[in-house]
């Protein structure tokens, strides 16, 4: 497999984005040229520069250290809603998908009925009830997101659990949970690596858009939504203040998109070369 994504040029590139990015964010103290706090009026609208190397926001504030602190609730926080939708998506789609029977109807028609309504419109309510908070933000996208994947993930284990050598663990009396562990789990793992490249995309627009709204992210924390919210406020004024986190926000998903086929490549050339 080493070799395969080694000559995959995609992953390789995305990757390697991807952990820089990262990386930027961890050392963000070392790697920010200026406080991102730190405010002077007397300094808004600041040209670009060697001080300010994409300008200043409306309070003085350099854009290039908001934007590298920015990765850190940006980046993180879609990590964690990445983790918990495709954990929970993960457990109940193999559940759904090996045991059959009541536990597959109860999970799935558990899921049915949460992918009935609007993900969105069920972000926005679960938020509201819940309050505004980053904790409650995660805790939204993962009750509304994980139906999606544990369908998902459930076709997945249906295509295996009858194959040979999972029949064969069944016949000389091998525990289910050797079965689900050593076979199943890891026949899906293509899947689970393009489900979380794409989850975690999806969570960073996510998580953006409910700071954009203002029950995200709250100021003056750097989040590239929260960003864009401050920046529409002078948006007559100053609207190249926008173009920075628009940009990040959208290269960055569009990375972790790319990502998401490169892996599915080199984790299932099969599948790509059927």
């Amino acid at each position: 497999m080493g070799s395969r994504f080694l000559h995959n040029r995609t992953a390789v590139i995305t990757v390697s984005i991807v952990l820089l990015i990262g990386l930027i964010g961890i050392c963000a103290p070392i790697v920010a040229p200026n406080d991102p706090y730190e405010t002077d009026i007397l300094n808004k609208f600041a040209d670009y520069s060697l001080q300010y190397p994409l300008g200043t926001d409306q309070l003085g504030r350099c854009v290039l250290s908001r934007m590298i602190y920015g990765i850190r609730p940006t980046l993180g926080l879609a990590l964690l809603t990445m983790l918990g939708t495709i954990g929970l998506g993960a457990l109940l789609g193999i559940m759904a998908g090996y045991f059959r029977g009541v536990v597959e109807e109860v999970i799935m028609r558990v899921v049915d009925v949460m992918l009935s309504f609007p993900s969105q419109i069920m972000v926005f309510a679960v938020v509201a009830l819940l309050g505004v908070s980053v904790q409650n933000v995660i805790i939204a996208n993962v009750f509304i997101k994980w139906a999606w994947y544990a369908r998902m993930i459930r076709t997945g284990v249906m295509q295996y659990r009858d194959r040979n050598f999972v029949r064969f663990s069944r016949c000389v009396g091998m525990p289910e949970r050797f079965v689900l562990f050593r076979h199943l789990l890891p026949s899906i793992t293509s899947d689970l690596a393009v489900l979380a490249s794409l989850d975690v995309g999806w969570a960073i627009i996510n998580i953006s858009t409910l700071s954009f709204l203002g029950l995200g992210v709250q100021a003056p924390t750097p989040e590239w939504g929260a960003m864009l919210n401050e920046a529409k406020e002078v948006l007559a004024s100053n609207p190249t203040q926008m173009i920075a986190p628009g940009i990040a926000i959208v290269a960055l998903v569009c990375c972790f998109n790319l990502m998401g086929d490169a892996l599915r490549d080199v984790l299932d050339p099969k599948e790509v070369e059927a």
